[in-house]
């Protein structure tokens, strides 16, 4: 289990989202810098103990409403080799040094953890404890045999992030601006053989769901 580390990072890992998130084409907010508040999301294990893996929701207050974002991250002790494009920034960590932080749809170790939590062979972690389950995540799968592993492209798009596997004509969204779920058992697009779902904080202090990945077969004749 990853150990949470409580201690100082320079610059802050909000401090580099109010100067990456901009740069999205999924970013709605307006043409000042954004006012990001750190608002929920959980953590993932890496099994060889060398990756940080977090999937930080914030919420940025600086357009005409506040909007959730969904932000998965990893966190290197070296450079991850051609993924330059998916750099977010470099941070010092009180604990562990040089840290490269890295937009983690790009990142081969995330997703391979985040499709072993929707098969169900992982469990996420609290996002600021150690050896912590996250109780308010939710997963599903149906589809038949593994998720495809080899996700080769990642495509950024107005309302979130797609990795596709051509082949088996398998996609995974990750949606990067969050909508709340309406109360009740979420509902699911046709196709959708598996989902990732978590809470997290409003401004007015309520507390809300909604889908953060959706797992979609193309079912072809």
């Amino acid at each position: 289990m990853a150990v949470i580390h409580h201690t100082t990072l320079k610059p802050t890992k909000l401090e580099l989202l109010t100067t990456w998130l901009p740069t999205r084409p999924w970013y709605e907010g307006g043409p000042g810098e954004p006012e990001l508040t750190k608002a929920g999301g959980f953590r993932l294990d890496d099994p060889e103990g060398e990756v940080g893996m977090e999937f930080m929701v914030v919420t940025d207050a600086s357009g005409a409403a506040p909007t959730a974002y969904l932000v998965p991250l990893t966190y290197r002790g070296a450079p991850l080799d051609g993924a330059e494009h998916a750099l977010v920034g470099t941070m010092e960590h009180g604990v562990l040094g040089r840290r490269w932080a890295y937009d983690g749809c790009h990142d081969p170790v995330l997703v391979a953890q985040l499709t072993a939590l929707i098969e169900g062979r992982v469990q996420a972690q609290a996002q600021s404890l150690s050896d912590t389950p996250d109780q308010e995540v939710s997963r599903s799968y149906t589809g038949d045999g593994a998720v495809p592993r080899d996700f080769t492209t990642a495509t950024d798009d107005r309302e979130g992030t797609e990795l596709s596997a051509p082949p088996q004509g398998v996609t995974l969204r990750l949606h990067r601006v969050l909508r709340p779920a309406p109360d009740g058992p979420l509902a699911l697009p046709p196709g959708t053989t598996g989902h990732v779902a978590g809470a997290w904080d409003m401004p007015d202090g309520s507390r809300v769901r909604g889908v953060f990945a959706a797992l979609h077969t193309d079912v072809r004749p």
